[in-house]
């Protein structure tokens, strides 16, 4: 077994609407099943006993080795604690090929789940043990690593109740919910509104002591000390027992509390010196508790006990230590409901001062404090108290909060009891804190938990808000860019600030910000994160979703145009029509519920994704009479099709009608592909909830020419004759282009064209078989990459395909793109028409440009 390839999908897929690993997968020999292996699967079994069922998918065909695999990694991840169900292993035409794909929470896990399945399948080939607890166990310990932390996932969690799409941007706590303009950001338990000044004062506690006392808010008294003596002074002076803390400290590190005479103090000064300046403040007597306040509100409140163990008699201090730190609620970092208690120095110190020893053995029941501080991430327990917090020191918290400027604020509190004012007992606020923690509220040792994900959420977006922006995804085999280019002028008719990728690049507000093909996954998810986005439209092309899946989890409009067979067929275990669409239908079945499927009638691979779509379809097809567009708008659904001379949407009886006249991209409606672009990106906008004056100044005003859609049927005049650029690349496209010029008067047609190399050989050689029975002549010339073929094959293939042609008399054959187009101008005659297939678009155009810019230059002024 050989693992070739292994592909993350971070976003829906071919495979599932869920992240995945796909592996490419050899077996040999080929049609060997595990039951012609004596023994493998008890051998596997016994190695790793809770792998469970060796085939997750339907039950064709032998189990190969390639199906254990798959087993082994998804359970492998479970064991371990990953919320993962998914996995599938295919076949593919190739014998012994298969791919393997298995769901993943985290992506560095699942990659190394997958390794250690290898390993485990190869272990058991080859007689060697396999410590299936150990790979358990490594999979938990980095599964905690990767993920988020519990404060965080906790949010995350609230805001994907809420249909709110997040990403995570590091691999520690910053996250971004919503996209767009309509997109908001958080650190851990801190938002992007937070200002780094009421962070700062935060952090200063004597200022926030001034602050607090000067918003009416009880607070004890102290002050910075810069020594051991002087702090004993303030001690004195503030009256014993104090507090020493590190005046910009968290977690309760360097904190001594309690502190009653000289001895002690000097060691607690050294304590807290190690974090930076001293204070010395007021000891309150009381229990420890934190509140959070999140916004205007006091959302939990919990009481927070040291670090302790209670003896049994039996058993020593130490032993009592590791059998609380036995649970499994306990960890050693942040991610678990409890952090294990530290026995280090400190610990001993509090020891002793209890007149015990690690080694000492407690009587039954007593209580054997380890910490006077009662942080959870030194050990200590969480009591829920938010249903008994007196209004009176929910509003103190309030204040503190917004005093310091926090919208998410951990407030401390000292005080006997929170179910009378603060006044009313020797109590007081020590301390507020940016960026809480929130697992004691999340998952207390005792009392209820507190849903306080929600309450942040509810602060960042309010009610039916859930950060999207519109999403338009279009796909298809020919006419994908026009349309994605018209949608999006479309949207800024309406006065959208839009983003929009394509083959030719990352535009935003009509400015580019990347070139080259940014039809994939990462491009959509650039736009997505830029903040002066209302609307983005992405060409969606098959590559990105094989390498990576979809940019966007669902998107509010899916544009398919067509479905033909020259797309790359042959690549990816993509060898059919029926193949490209079950993959172009990734984007229909990832519609919102509330969203709508723009399909092509006329086209049976695509009229057929109507079943896949979540949410409502919009057929459109120039012929209103076709039996799909006549059954679906009998049912009163929307269609778009053509009437004489007019773009019609229609929804039961009532009619919008849009004059082809007026859009200038058909020529009239002339040029019939274009027609179907039109009505495809009228369909888009109707969907999207545009107005339809925004869409008829849109269609108006959107000039075919090189800037608006480069490539994409830009008609140029030279010397009398018509030239005309276009990238199209396969079979379709080469018909329909066919279909526009014959609409067109000429006097002699000429064409120029490559091909490109990763097309199978019979689509190449189609391309000329088309044009030659419509132009009298014909140039070729070898494109730039040749994308794995020899030098000259292209040519032949192309040569071939010409063999039969009816209607060329001329073939001429030129190295280079620029050399080709030249002879070809230098050939035209007033009246002539002359079709250029380009490669490189935005070079070829470029020169073209230049060659009518010379034109120009020598005319007569």
């Amino acid at each position: 077994m050989h693992i070739s390839r292994v592909r993350a999908l971070r976003g829906p897929n071919l495979w599932s609407r869920h992240t995945a690993l796909e592996a490419v997968v050899a077996c040999a020999p080929p049609e060997r099943s595990i039951v012609e292996l004596p023994g493998f699967e008890i051998a596997v079994r016994a190695r790793f006993p809770t792998i469970g069922a060796l085939r997750t998918g339907p039950a064709t065909g032998p189990v190969a080795l390639a199906h254990v695999l798959e087993s082994a990694a998804l359970a492998l991840q479970a064991q371990a604690g990953c919320p993962v169900t998914f996995s599938r292993t295919a076949a593919t035409l190739e014998p012994g090929i298969y791919q393997v794909v298995v769901g993943y929470s985290e992506e560095a896990v699942g990659r190394r789940a997958l390794e250690l399945a290898e390993a485990l399948v190869r272990a058991t080939l080859d007689g060697q043990p396999f410590d299936a607890p150990a790979a358990i166990a490594e999979l938990r310990a980095l599964d905690e690593d990767e993920r988020l932390g519990p404060s965080t996932g906790c949010i995350v969690e609230a805001a994907t109740a809420r249909g709110i799409p997040y990403r995570r941007l590091t691999r520690g706590s910053l996250v971004q919910f919503g996209w767009g303009a309509r997109q908001r950001r958080i650190q851990a338990a801190e938002l992007d509104a937070t200002s780094a000044v009421a962070e700062s004062i935060a952090q200063d506690k004597d200022l926030t002591k001034q602050l607090l006392h000067a918003a009416g808010v009880p607070v004890p008294r102290g002050r910075p000390v810069a020594s051991a003596d002087e702090a004993w002074a303030v001690a004195c002076e503030i009256g014993l027992p104090v507090v020493l803390k590190p005046q910009d400290g968290n977690q309760g590190k360097g904190v001594t509390v309690n502190v009653a005479d000289r001895a002690h103090l000097d060691t607690a000064f050294a304590a807290a010196r190690e974090y930076g300046e001293v204070m010395v403040e007021q000891y309150l007597p009381g229990c420890d508790f934190r509140l959070l306040v999140v916004g205007d509100r006091l959302v939990a409140a919990s009481r927070r006990d040291p670090p302790q163990v209670t003896g049994d008699g039996a058993h020593t201090v130490r032993a009592l230590v590791e059998m609380v730190n036995a649970d499994p609620r306990r960890g050693d970092g942040h991610a678990t409901a409890l952090t294990r208690i530290r026995f280090d120095d400190i610990a001993i110190a509090r020891l002793a001062a209890q007149g015990l020893q690690p080694e000492s053995v407690p009587p039954r029941g007593q209580r054997v404090i380890l910490r006077n501080n009662a942080n959870l991430s030194t050990g200590g327990a969480a009591t829920d108290v938010t249903d008994d917090v007196h209004p009176a020191i929910a509003a103190h918290a309030v204040a503190a909060a917004q005093m310091v400027g926090l919208d998410i604020c951990g407030v401390d509190l000292v005080c006997e009891t929170v179910l009378k004012p603060l006044e009313q007992q020797r109590g007081g606020i020590v301390e507020v804190n940016a960026a809480p923690g929130l697992r004691m509220h999340l998952s207390p040792s005792y009392g209820k938990p507190r849903d306080v994900g929600r309450a942040i959420v509810e602060t960042l977006y309010g009610p039916g808000e859930d950060g999207r922006i519109p999403v338009v995804a279009v796909t298809g085999t020919n006419g994908k860019t026009t349309v994605t280019r018209l949608v999006a002028h479309l949207f800024t008719a309406a006065g959208l600030r839009v983003g929009m990728t394509n083959t030719d690049g990352v535009y935003v507000e009509g400015r580019q910000i990347d070139s080259g093909d940014c039809s994939g996954p990462r491009s959509a998810r650039n736009v997505l994160m830029h903040p002066e986005v209302d609307a983005a439209v992405f060409e969606t092309a098959r590559g990105g979703m094989l390498r990576e899946g979809l940019g966007f989890d669902r998107c509010q409009v899916a544009v398919v145009t067509n479905i033909g067979a020259g797309d790359h067929l042959g690549l990816n275990y993509i060898t059919t029509v029926e193949d490209l669409a079950v993959l172009k239908r990734v984007i229909v079945q990832n519609v919102a519920p509330g969203g709508h499927a723009v399909l092509n009638a006329a086209d049976p691979n695509v009229a057929a994704m109507a079943a896949a779509c979540p949410g409502q379809v919009i057929f459109f097809a120039a012929d209103r009479h076709h039996p799909v567009m006549a059954t679906h708008r009998a049912q009163g659904r929307r269609t778009v099709h053509v009437d004489g001379e007019h773009i019609v949407a229609a929804a039961g009886s009532w009619r919008e009608r849009i004059a082809l006249r007026d859009v200038p991209l058909t020529r009239g409606g002339a040029i019939g592909f274009q027609v179907e672009n039109a009505m495809a990106a009228v369909a888009a906008a109707w969907a999207a909830g545009l107005s339809w004056d925004a869409v008829r100044r849109g269609l108006a005003s959107f000039a075919n020419d090189a800037d608006n859609a480069p490539g994409r049927f830009n008609v140029m005049d030279w010397h009398g004759a018509t030239v005309i650029a276009d990238y199209g690349h396969n079979p379709d496209a080469m018909r329909a282009l066919v279909a526009a010029v014959d609409a067109m008067p000429a006097r002699r047609r000429t064409v120029v064209i490559s091909g490109a190399g990763d097309r199978r050989d019979e689509d190449i050689r189609a391309q000329t078989a088309i044009l030659g029975d419509a132009f009298d002549q014909v140039i070729l010339y070898q494109d730039a990459c040749q994308r794995g073929r020899a030098d000259g094959e292209v040519l032949a293939l192309l040569r071939q395909g010409l063999a039969q042609a009816r209607r060329a008399h001329a073939v001429a054959e030129v190295h280079g793109e620029f050399k080709a187009i030249d002879q070809a101008l230098a050939a035209l005659a007033p009246g002539d028409l002359c079709l250029i297939l380009v490669d490189q678009v935005e070079q070829a155009l470029a020169h073209l440009a230049n060659r009518m810019e010379e034109v120009a230059d020598a005319l007569p002024a």
